[in-house]
């Protein structure tokens, strides 16, 4: 029997009832729902869970993450090594990764296990904290990944250099290294602009800059970002995605390169980035 990977955001208020009617319609198609065991639980179907160690062993067909373009990213950086195609329901907001809205769920899976769809690949970016030539921590972005200070701090000094390059030094709030995909997130608005998701580059906008060097940078995903932290308060941070942080202190540096990781999001046929633009916009 082939398997679908489901993966819920339990917090969602009709999560567990959507789950419990996705896993009778699955099994009516002759199709197994499993989950990470932890999810399982959380929303009442532990039979359905496995270990980390048995999905990674598994075969799915897609994997489906229930919730909003949040939950798809924490779920698709997790079940990256899995390598299943994902597809997105939107269960919140208007997002920009997630593909279909609910009542679409059944239509759109019953296409997906007859292989009709297309696939919609998203490079990502691996990000390193690095204090005296020792790398501290090391994370994978979709987004982006944001170097700021805290809230009661003063602005800091960000020596930015690409590749060998020096570029500047920005007195400023903050510094966002944005992948095609988090163009549309913080960066944006922070005044960068917005880039189509098949580029192969990121784009670096400062936040709130006390200079005249203050607009966004396109550059290609394969050169070096390399951002040297000066300041004397210990509340600057690096942010991933909005969801994992790290904390910096003067003289650390930041790197980013580019991941060897690809999330393939699952898209029907006909799809647009532009039609969800338009969306976006009309709901703004």
């Amino acid at each position: 029997m082939p398997n679908i990977l489901v993966w819920p955001n339990p917090e969602k208020d009709q999560v567990r009832g959507l789950v419990l009617r996705m896993k009778d319609w699955l099994i009516s198609q002759g199709v197994e729902l499993i989950m990470p065991d932890d999810l399982a639980e959380a929303v009442g179907l532990p039979a359905h869970g496995r270990h980390w160690d048995q999905l990674a062993a598994m075969g799915f067909v897609c994997t489906v993450v229930l919730g909003g373009d949040g939950t798809l990213l924490r779920a698709a950086k997790h079940l990256a090594p899995i390598n299943a195609p994902i597809l997105g329901v939107n269960l919140g907001h208007l997002g920009f990764l997630t593909e279909v809205e609910v009542p679409e769920l059944y239509a759109s899976l019953a296409a997906v296990i007859r292989g009709e769809f297309v696939l919609d690949e998203r490079q990502l970016l691996t990000a390193r904290v690095v204090r005296d030539n020792q790398v501290l921590a090391e994370f994978e972005a979709m987004n982006d990944v944001v170097v700021a200070k805290g809230p009661f701090a003063r602005l800091i000094n960000l020596e930015t250099f690409v590749d060998a390059a020096y570029v500047t030094t920005y007195p400023a709030d903050g510094l966002i290294i944005a992948t095609p995909t988090g163009s549309t997130a913080y960066s944006l608005s922070a005044g960068g602009p917005i880039l189509t998701p098949d580029l192969d580059v990121v784009v670096l906008t400062p936040i709130c800059p006390h200079s005249f060097f203050d607009r966004s940078i396109v550059l290609s995903r394969r050169q070096e970002v390399r951002i040297r932290i000066r300041t004397v308060h210990r509340d600057t941070l690096v942010t991933i995605d909005g969801q994992e942080v790290h904390p910096l202190e003067d003289g650390d540096e930041v790197v980013v390169v580019a991941s060897p990781t690809t999330i393939r999001l699952i898209r029907r046929p006909g799809w647009s980035f532009f039609h969800v633009l338009r969306g976006w916009r009309k709901g703004h």
